[in-house]
Formats: C-alpha cells, structure tokens, sequence
C-alpha cells in the first residue's frame, strides 16, 4: 500500500472561511490576474486607437454595471433608472471643476459620493416596495433627472450642455487615448476590488440574504430596508465615477447621452455578464460594447451584395442588443460568468465526466 506521503492530491481541500472566499481560489488564478493586468499596462503601446477607445468604454461602462450588479444581482432589487445615475456622475464632476477648481483628479471620487448621496434619497422607496412598484419608481427617477438635467443651466448647462476638462496630475493632462486608457484601468482595478472584498464581508452576505429570501433576513436580524437603500447608495457611487470618467474623457457632457435607452443597456450587460458576479459585469459590458461593432464589420463585409443592409446598420445594431437579450435569456440565463465557470470546471475534471 502507497504511503500517506506517496499519494497524490486530487480536488480542493478548503478548511476555514476565509479559504472560501478568497479572491483568487487558486495559483494559478492569481498569476493569471497578475499577467493580465501586466499586459494592460502594456497594451497601449501597440494597440491602435480604435482598440483603445473600446477598452476605455468597456472600463467605464463596466465600473457603471458593476454598481448597477450589486443592485439587481445581489441585492435582488430591480433599477431602471440607472443611466440617469451615470449622467449626474458625469455632470458633477464638470460641475465641481468648472466652478470650484478642485482638480479632476479629486472631482471624480467627489462626483461619486454626490451621487450616491441622491442614490440614498432616491433609493428610500426600496426599503418600503418591491417588485414591480420599484421598477416604477426608479423610472420615475430616470424621468425627473432627465427633466432636471435639461433644466438646470447652473449645474448640467441646460440644452447646450457642459464642458469636462481632461483629467490631468501636478500638470500633466492626460489628453489622449494612450494617458486616459491608464485613468479608466486604475479605476476599474481599484472599483472591482472594492466589490469584490465588499461581497466577502458582512454587509455583502447580508445583500445577497435579502435577496435570496427576506424574510429569512429579516428573522435573523438583518435590517431589510437599511441593506436596500445601502445597495442603491453604493450602486449610485459606482455609476457616478463611470459617469465621471465618461465624461472627462468625452470633455462634453450632453443631457440627450442618458436616457432610458442606456438604462436598458446597463441592464442588458448585467443580464448577459451574470447576475451576482462582479466579473460578470466586466463580461457583459465586454459583449455589449463590441456587440455592435462586429454587427458593423458583418455588415461591411456583406454590404457590396446587400446594399439594404449598410442603410439599416443602425437598426441592425439596436435589434442585435435586443436579441441577445433575449437569447440569453432563455438559453443562459446565469450569463457569460457561469459559462466560463462550467468551461474551467469541465477542464479541471477532464478526462473525468464528474
């Protein structure tokens, strides 16, 4: 008989808590993470602006998803008026800019915390309705701030909109696509980590019980509507540093840039991602940013044989965001995340069925 020395380890032995919820379950999960951000930091050398420019929307509209996750995904509430939420970002951090001088830098995080202080005004409801009442009344919040931002000379600049500085530190403006791209991965690294330790600790456990069965919350004590309004409150700081980081690199913030349209792609890349999962968010955002484009690219490569096609992009762009909506609805509903996962685990046990 083999000793106890000889034998060989198969599966995964996890003893303590902390063990399961580790960031990185495995080694090679931490070297991958490591290599990726390493080559992130490297890729604006040698990719054109074109790719550069998809990353920066990827970033910036996956720190947005991410909040709206912690809303729909782990807390179980239902928002439809998030994009109003990017928008106030976006216009704060101008705002604070153009009028106090306080550097980008600082306006950004600033911005953030302005927005989720109307994210805790606005998300006082949650802690009372449900369902589809509160899908209701987050539209009516997507309909005021609209309302408001076209209103509002002082703050947004009404109908002509506001001017964004670009970011910049001790005077040195990161005024292109190669700088900027290097802003939008600080943010998305630090914002995802911020997440992802946030869902490992007790606030984070006590999303996902109301969301699971809140009346099981409740009876052991979790405080129900303090845990909803939270969620929308740090729901509504993520979406204002990706407003705010939209808008800088933009330099112009326009009221007509967040309507209820971008409400429903915030929503779509939660869907598609996988709802509950931090990298997820990354994941939908991914698939709804380049969604259109390889319809774009479809369609030129055919357009000289089907000239109808090349006039119908637009529509053909908005009806590819909508299927794959729907199709993944119905044949992945857990999203591109719990897709990967089975992936990994079909190579882990590999040659095994189980």
């Amino acid at each position: 008989m083999a000793s106890a020395h000889s034998r060989m380890k198969c599966g995964e032995f996890r003893t303590t808590y902390q063990q399961d919820t580790t960031i990185f379950p495995t080694p090679l999960a931490r070297r991958v993470a490591v290599l990726s951000v390493i080559f992130l930091l490297v890729a604006p050398s040698f990719l054109n602006p074109y790719f550069l420019n998809l990353g920066i929307q990827i970033g910036y509209y996956g720190v947005a998803a991410l909040g709206l996750n912690i809303v729909v995904g782990f807390t179980g509430q239902i928002s439809l008026g998030h994009a109003a939420f990017f928008g106030f970002g976006a216009f704060a951090s101008a705002w604070l800019n153009n009028t106090t001088g306080i550097p980008v830098f600082f306006c950004i995080p600033l911005a953030g915390a302005m927005t989720m202080a109307l994210g805790l005004i606005v998300g006082i409801p949650a802690g009372r309705i449900k369902g589809l009442y509160l899908a209701i009344a987050t539209l009516a919040s997507q309909y005021i701030l609209e309302d408001f931002f076209s209103r509002a000379d002082w703050f947004t600049g009404g109908a002509y909109g506001a001017m964004a500085n670009p970011f910049s530190i001790f005077g040195f403006e990161f005024n292109n696509d190669q700088r900027y791209f290097y802003v939008v991965l600080f943010y998305v690294v630090i914002m995802f980590l911020f997440g992802t330790n946030l869902l490992r600790s007790r606030d984070g456990r006590a999303f996902v019980a109301v969301r699971d069965h809140y009346l099981s919350a409740e009876i052991m004590g979790i405080n129900l509507t303090k845990y909803r309004i939270l969620s929308f409150g740090i729901s509504s700081f993520y979406a204002g540093v990706g407003g705010a980081l939209f808008g800088h690199y933009l330099g112009f913030v326009s009221a007509e840039g967040f309507t209820i349209m971008l409400s429903i792609q915030f929503l779509g890349m939660v869907i598609i991602g996988g709802l509950g999962s931090v990298m997820g968010s990354l994941m939908g955002t991914a698939f709804m940013v380049l969604l259109p484009e390889l319809m774009e690219a479809g369609v030129g490569l055919v357009g000289h044989s089907a000239p109808g096609l090349t006039h119908a992009l637009a529509y053909i762009k908005e009806m590819s965001i909508g299927l794959a909506i729907i199709l993944f609805l119905i044949f992945e509903p857990d999203g591109l995340s719990h897709r990967w996962r089975m992936i990994k685990a079909y190579w882990k046990l590999y040659p095994f069925s189980y």
